[in-house]
């Protein structure tokens, strides 16, 4: 049998983009192409949506914790903190220019839309969703869901996220995927280094596809549970990172929030698009009660899956943790280069103007942002949101 050349030509360039994706093999699932035989003079080819996974990116609080440098007009995820780029940024970079992952979807308030628009100029086929208010996770996502083809797979990332491995993020991202082609929600489960009380944990189950079944999620522990949790092997963290089918979110949206799922349908459906922005209807999104993807749906579906991934990852929550993602370790002090530390022991200095001078300290963290100076022990650094400057801009 003859085929035209253009089908020809479509199925070489298949045959190419399915090689060598940093430096290992991953197949795009293009044995779903379909090609219409009894219309070749057509010349088309019709991609199924799963052969691309949609970046989502989370653009949402205010970063109090890393006041002063985080402001309310200026919020975490739109600082340089880990690299030049700042962590927006980076959630982009980490997908951009390969050939599994299409161009990002981001979902922000209309507080930061400037800032986006600029931090991602360079950025082809972006779209920007503008909430009319902060409704939470599930919301959000939901309207990104709602914006996509329902057989559409899709990566929701946090935007203010460390990630050290960006391979072994994107390998996992490729395993979650397959297993929400299969009608799966999927978490990444980190894994834990330390019997962190931060954050939320999931429980492995049965094996699944390269994952596991999530067989309970669970609040975040005290210290001696967190332990426990460590030692026994059978625990991720929950970092926040999904995969599912932009249906199946949908659908699983209606059956354990219908309210929810009937007011993000009519946002949509009475929005506006200017340019590469999204405005949903103001009324019929303001009108949500907002909950979080975990509580919404994650703890509520019967088809919730975990990918295990061991990728450097830190939510930079507090001045200690972003001390430990830039590698203070084993005592190591980190500093600006305009500050003097004499005896110091796991100190770390950011300053964005005055020369910063201690001697004697350890387990201190000193920030001095503008005309603003924090100074908190490390175990302090999770109450840095409640302070007066953080809390009342």
């Amino acid at each position: 049998m003859a085929f035209p050349l253009p089908l020809v030509m479509a199925i070489v360039w298949i045959s190419r983009v399915d090689r060598d994706v940093c430096g290992e093999r991953h197949s795009l699932h293009f044995d779903r192409i379909l090609c219409d035989l009894s219309d070749c003079s057509a010349n088309r080819l019709r991609v199924n949506q799963q052969s691309t996974i949609h970046p989502v990116i989370l653009c949402g609080g205010s970063g109090t914790r890393l006041w002063p440098a985080s402001k309310k007009v200026f919020p975490k995820p739109f600082l340089p903190l880990t690299d030049e780029r700042t962590l927006f940024q980076q959630a982009i970079d980490r997908v951009a220019g390969h050939v599994q992952f299409g161009a990002p979807v981001v979902v922000a308030g209309q507080h930061h839309v400037d800032l986006i628009e600029t931090q991602a100029d360079l950025v082809d086929g972006f779209q920007l969703i503008v909430e009319p208010a902060a409704k939470n996770t599930a919301p959000a996502i939901a309207l990104a869901a709602a914006r996509l083809d329902p057989n559409a797979i899709m990566l929701v990332c946090p935007s203010d996220h460390h990630i050290a491995d960006w391979a072994a993020f994107r390998e996992a991202a490729l395993t979650a995927g397959k297993l929400a082609e299969s009608g799966n929600l999927v978490a990444f489960g980190i894994t834990p280094d330390a019997p962190e009380t931060g954050y939320g944990y999931i429980k492995h189950g049965a094996a699944q596809g390269g994952g596991f079944t999530i067989a309970e999620f669970v609040e975040k522990p005290d210290r001696e549970r967190a332990q426990a949790y460590l030692d026994s092997g059978e625990y991720s963290w929950n970092g926040g990172i999904f995969v599912f089918r932009a249906g199946t979110l949908l659908d699983e949206l209606a059956a354990h929030r219908p309210e929810m799922a009937k007011a993000v349908k009519k946002a949509v459906a009475g929005g506006m698009a200017e340019g590469v922005r999204f405005y949903p209807d103001k009324d019929a999104f303001e009108a949500i009660e907002g909950d979080s993807i975990d509580y919404a749906i994650m703890e509520n579906t019967n088809s919730a899956a975990m990918v295990p991934v061991d990728m450097g990852w830190s939510d930079i929550g507090n001045w200690a943790a972003l001390q430990d993602a830039l590698g203070g370790e084993d005592g190591a002090n980190i500093e600006s280069e305009n500050s003097d530390l004499v005896d110091c022991e796991n100190v770390m200095v950011r300053s964005d103007g005055p020369r910063v001078s201690a001697i004697g300290l350890k387990d201190v963290c000193i920030v001095v942002s503008g005309d603003e100076v924090l100074v908190t022990t490390r175990d302090g650094a999770q109450k840095v949101g409640k302070l007066p400057g953080a809390a009342n801009q």
